[in-house]
């Protein structure tokens, strides 16, 4: 009878706990968060991006409008309608 390696098993425990303890951006709705949670919430929403300066900026610029930062680093802008709203001046999104 094969024994059941730890490995696999420690493996998926520590994935598990490791995504458990990511901070999400909040996807609470605009007002969800405080000022001094931006930071936090747009370093989280910016880390996987090549932009990372530029993204961090109008991240935090939106985040401060709005108080709210769509979960994950891509996409989601629905949870937040005024960080999806906030234009240039092109009509293309500011917020990342």
């Amino acid at each position: 009878m094969a024994g059941i390696s730890w490995v696999p098993i420690a493996f998926f425990l520590f994935l598990a706990l490791a995504f458990s303890a990511v901070p999400t951006a909040s996807a609470g709705g605009e007002g969800s968060l405080q000022h001094e949670e931006c930071a936090k919430a747009c370093e989280y929403r910016c880390w996987a991006t090549s932009h990372q300066k530029r993204c961090l900026f109008f991240c935090n610029y939106c985040c401060e409008r709005c108080l709210c930062v769509p979960s994950g680093t891509y996409g989601n802008k629905e949870e937040c309608p005024c960080y999806n709203n906030i234009k240039t001046k092109e009509g293309g999104p500011k917020c990342p």
